[in-house]
């Protein structure tokens, strides 16, 4: 019988090793690189509106408007590219594609013919202005296409499209992509080409009508027909449900296309929306609704499938345009990743941005970033699958016995002896709690309560109990925050008519327990504090949870200052005003109130 020496005994041992644990992982792998500056390529004042597609050939293709006068939508703007044959890792000089010569070309949409290697640049034009205002209604944009037969190093002159790719009604606007298109690889569509657009229908003075939809190509570019469109009126001066732009569009596994747009304005809750078309383009078999809890500002964003799953590039503020990051889904865009659980790709400003399979294990996104404004160049980021995770975590759970959404808690809070059984303790730093989005929660126009008990005094700063809907000036909110350097607890409600507040004349920071009852019944906003009425004045009228992206926090603002150093327990959100005799039940014996209820947080444990 044959031993083996010990050298290869141990070699053995550690290739059975490797065979039972599988292959290695990968390590996490990003950098970053400027591709766009007005500092570094003379000529232009500034660089927006990235797209990026990957050649037949592997070279990156990166355009983006070069805009000669200034930062404006409206000057005199070129459409320029950079071309990287190693992945990304270094461009080439910039290339003039397609030159305004004093008016707007812009929106680029490139897509890759994958049976011809031909690449299609489509992109929109109008008349360029000097005032940077925008462009009076009615407003003739139209779309034109242009090709490159040499892997992007030369370029064919530009065709007016606008006959086949636009609808004679559309008078008000018109805008391609702007984002990368794609050719469907399934079903008897096959080889078919599409990209997303908007529009508009004006009155003669003003916009009435939004159109958001699809056109698609079926002879490599040659020509284009309207495919699916979604419409919505929307009368002028008054609101609107929903105005989905600037579509970006995605093949899922089974051919369906996905439509992915920005939500702009819309009374729906959140800030995108989506739609899908199984037919290939030409019809929706789902129109654009919009995404409550995929938590985003106003602004374009891009989608691509890697395998299983799609990722979704966009800044992650709720209301202004900073903080990049790549969100997840696995089920086809149904669900998406929240903040959390997503990879934030910067920490400063960012806009819009476009992305784009590199390889087998490499992602390239192409965005807008800057230290001081989301416009001050447009950087390019490689990373892998690794980098990003897969499946991360949203983080620990507290139940919500009111059955809709059991909240994360987030940085480490923890639970300690409370008013009623357990409590949670937050540390003034990085704890804070989520609540996950549930259709049954936002309060919209109607009464609502909310009630909880409350600790704190060790700190004198600002401190936020919680927080709901959007921030800044304008977007709908209703927020509740203890301030015990200026002696006042104080509720803040916003809608689209204006905001009001109450305060109180104590800010009850004395390291003891209080039950707090904020609530809008008959018109009127009303603070109360241990059973006594601490404050009173006229509500804001109007939803509080219309149009931003649905958020719900305890413990901090939204952009993460203003956190809670002290406890909370038995937080209650109710879709209705409660009566005295309810909340006296609720403050005396913590007695179950279910009706109406959409929140109850006992935080009488941690899971996970």
């Amino acid at each position: 019988m044959r031993t083996l020496g010990r050298g290869a005994a141990l070699v053995a041992l550690v290739a059975s090793a490797l065979l039972a644990v599988g292959p290695a992982q990968a390590a996490p792998q990003f950098d970053q690189q400027v591709l766009f500056k007005a500092a570094q390529d003379p000529g232009y004042s500034c660089f927006r509106i990235p797209a990026i597609v990957k050649s037949t050939h592997g070279t990156l293709l990166a355009f983006a408007e070069g805009r000669i006068d200034n930062c404006g939508d409206t000057g005199d703007i070129d459409l320029v590219l950079k071309r990287s044959a190693d992945g990304g890792r270094t461009w080439s000089p910039l290339q003039v594609v397609n030159r305004g010569g004093g008016d707007t070309h812009g929106n680029p949409v490139p897509i890759v013919d994958s049976r011809t290697g031909r690449i299609v640049l489509i992109t929109t034009y109008n008349k360029g202005r000097d005032d940077d205002k925008a462009c009076d209604v009615p407003c003739p944009r139209t779309p034109h296409s242009q090709y490159s037969d040499d892997d992007g190093r030369t370029w064919s002159a530009s065709v007016d499209i606008g006959a086949q790719a636009k609808l004679p009604g559309w008078d008000a606007w018109y805008a391609s992509g702007p984002v990368h298109g794609i050719q469907l690889a399934h079903g008897r569509h096959a080889g078919r080409l599409v990209f997303g657009f908007n529009a508009e229908t004006s009155d003669g003075t003003n916009s009435i009508e939004n159109h958001a939809g699809l056109v698609y190509s079926d002879d490599g570019g040659r020509s284009w027909h309207v495919g699916a469109v979604s419409s919505y009126p929307h009368p002028v001066g008054g609101t609107y449900t929903q105005k989905p732009s600037e579509v970006t569009v995605v093949e899922l596994a089974d051919g369906t296309i996905y439509a992915g747009g920005r939500e702009q304005g819309g009374t729906d809750i959140g800030n995108r929306d989506h739609a899908l078309s199984r037919d290939g383009g030409e019809t929706f078999t789902r129109p654009f609704t919009t995404i409550p809890d995929l938590v985003t500002p106003m602004v374009q964003g891009a989608i691509v499938r890697v395998g299983d799953r799609l990722l979704f590039s966009s800044p992650s503020d709720t209301d202004r345009r900073r903080w990049m990051m790549i969100r997840s889904s696995y089920d086809n865009g149904r669900t998406w990743d929240n903040a959390e659980q997503g990879t934030r790709i910067t920490t400063d400003w960012s806009g819009y941005s476009d992305l784009v399979v590199i390889d087998r294990s490499d992602i390239g996104l192409l965005y807008e970033g800057g230290a001081v404004d989301a416009r001050d160049e447009i950087r390019f980021a490689r990373f892998n699958e690794e980098y990003l995770g897969r499946h991360n975590s949203a983080g620990p759970s507290t139940p919500d016995v009111s059955g809709h959404a059991d909240a994360r808690v987030l940085g480490g809070a923890s639970v300690a002896a409370g008013r009623f059984g357990g409590g949670l303790t937050l540390d003034g730093v990085d704890d804070y709690v989520r609540v996950p989005y549930d259709p049954a929660q936002p309060p919209g126009d109607g009464d609502l309560t909310w009630t909880g008990w409350f600790r704190y005094g060790a700190t004198k700063g600002n401190q936020v109990l919680f927080w709901l809907g959007g921030m800044g000036t304008t977007a709908p909110q209703l927020w509740l925050r203890g301030e015990p350097a200026n002696h006042r607890l104080i509720a803040m409600m916003t809608t689209s008519a204006g905001s009001a507040s109450v305060s109180s004349t104590e800010a009850y920071d004395d390291q003891a327990w209080h039950h707090v009852v904020l609530e809008r019944t008959g018109g009127k906003l009303l603070l109360w504090v241990d059973g006594t009425q601490v404050a009173s004045g006229a509500a804001a009228a109007g939803s509080v949870s219309q149009t931003v992206s649905f958020q719900l926090q305890l413990g901090q603002r939204l952009d993460n200052a203003y956190r809670w150093n002290g406890s909370f327990d038995e937080v209650r959100f109710y879709r209705r005003a409660l009566t005295a005799t309810e909340l006296d039940a609720i403050r005396l014996r913590n007695a179950p109130v279910p009706a109406g209820q959409v929140l109850r947080l006992p935080f009488d444990r941690v899971r996970g």
